[in-house]
């Protein structure tokens, strides 16, 4: 008599660059865990190159938010583990592939949840995760962050600066990133700017305003590997609340993080990663509105140039 193969085990992380980075800890666990079981990351296809690089699954899947997990009819999936945030939408998701075993937090509108961890809005997003999993039985250590630099040509000792922001009220304003980036020239720091295609114009702004040269701005030119790989080798980055600040905190590369409407204690560098430098006013908003946040603009160009000298001494 044939004996089917084990399921896999699937974690549902649709979102961006900094989320795939903050559930490493949590992805580490499910594969120590787990270690018979093909382990598959629901994830956006241009993450999978980090996926592959950084071992975080076996395979990655295509994934959308809170779109139908695109499985191949014959998976079998034995744990689905909701890594995408409290549901319910993304819970029910998951239980459509019908799983053996469900991990995920308890919400309202899910019944068969109703025993599982409850939500804290509060938690930071790295332990939020090693949390749900070690109620769920599953040991989990948030400290497990530290990412591997690999390949790429990246341009080593560079200082990265990176203005850009998923939304307006989380952009610092590119007139200070550019008195910033003009003060480290002329310190003698080789400045590079980063960022999306969408962002290099952005990015062109900046680098003209503070005096560096047209190929200073790498915005649209690197994939996300290339772009880990750049910063993996920086000497330090400077940018906002945004993906690139979590690809420098698990590289362990020197940041300064300017915050703006979120609270760090929720997204910042963890406490024991005293490389880093985070400057916020104390006060928060909505993440994503369409002007500034006025927190954010409280925080001036003096403030950066110091916190940037002092993770560049």
């Amino acid at each position: 008599m044939a004996v089917s193969a084990p399921g896999a085990v699937l974690a549902l992380r649709a979102l961006g660059l900094g989320d795939l980075v903050t559930s490493v800890p949590a992805l580490r666990a499910l594969r120590r865990s787990f270690p018979d079981r093909r382990l598959l990351l629901a994830c956006p296809r241009p993450l999978h190159g980090l996926v592959r690089l950084w071992r975080l699954a076996d395979e990655p899947v295509d994934a959308r938010p809170l779109e139908r997990v695109p499985l191949e009819p014959t998976e079998r999936v034995e744990v689905a583990v909701n890594l995408h945030g409290r549901g319910p939408q993304s819970t029910e998701r998951l239980l459509e592939t019908r799983p053996g075993r469900l991990v995920a937090f308890a919400h309202d509108a899910v019944p068969s949840t109703a025993e599982l961890p409850a939500w804290d809005a509060e938690e930071h997003e790295v332990v939020r995760w090693c949390r749900l999993l070690a109620e769920c039985g599953i040991p989990a250590d948030p400290d497990a962050l530290e990412l591997p630099v690999r390949g790429g040509d990246a341009s080593s000792g560079a200082v990265v600066v990176h203005p850009g922001a998923a939304a307006p009220a989380r952009r610092w304003p590119a007139s200070r990133w550019a008195a910033v980036a003009r003060v480290l020239r002329d310190e003698g720091h080789e400045v590079v700017l980063t960022g999306s295609r969408a962002e290099r114009p952005l990015c062109a702004r900046v680098a003209g305003a503070a005096g560096l040269s047209a190929e200073s701005v790498l915005a649209g030119d690197t994939s996300l590997v290339e772009l880990a790989a750049l910063v993996g080798r920086a000497r330090a980055v400077l940018c906002g609340d945004t993906g690139v600040a979590h690809l420098a905190t698990a590289l362990a590369i020197p940041s300064v993080v300017v915050f703006g409407p979120t609270s760090p204690a929720r997204w910042g560098p963890r406490p024991a990663r005293d490389r880093h430098r985070v400057l916020w006013a104390g006060t928060t908003g909505d993440p994503h509105g369409e002007r500034p946040d006025p927190g954010l603009l409280e925080i001036g160009v003096a403030d950066v140039v110091l916190a940037a000298r002092e993770v560049l001494d």
